[in-house]
């Protein structure tokens, strides 16, 4: 499948924790950072491979010293490629919302 990028990419090295399954149904995570972030999807540097058009849970938190209060991004989308000899992976982002984090107590 070929995929074209719609938006300008931001190069942004942020925290990033992307959860998938396999096709039997367990469940996985990684943590990494971003590399870039468009409007419809990003790059990551993750130390895994995943099979293109698996469905990702992307959590990136965001700087505090732009938000003001804790607060994360998280997406719903799906694996697009990874570049050969390059540890990433490119995602399309499909449905995304913005939550505040919880400050432990």
């Amino acid at each position: 499948m070929n995929y074209l990028r719609a938006g300008v990419r931001i190069p942004v090295e942020l925290p990033v924790e992307v959860r998938w399954k396999n096709r039997a149904g367990k469940a996985y995570q990684a943590q990494g950072r971003t590399a870039s972030i468009s409007g419809n999807g990003m790059f990551m540097s993750l130390p895994v491979r995943l099979r293109p058009e698996t469905p990702v849970t992307i959590s990136v938190s965001l700087p505090i010293e732009f938000t003001r209060i804790p607060l994360q991004l998280l997406c719903e989308g799906r694996v697009v490629g990874q570049p050969a000899g390059v540890m990433g992976v490119g995602a399309i982002i499909d449905d995304y919302q913005v939550r505040r984090v919880q400050q432990p107590s």
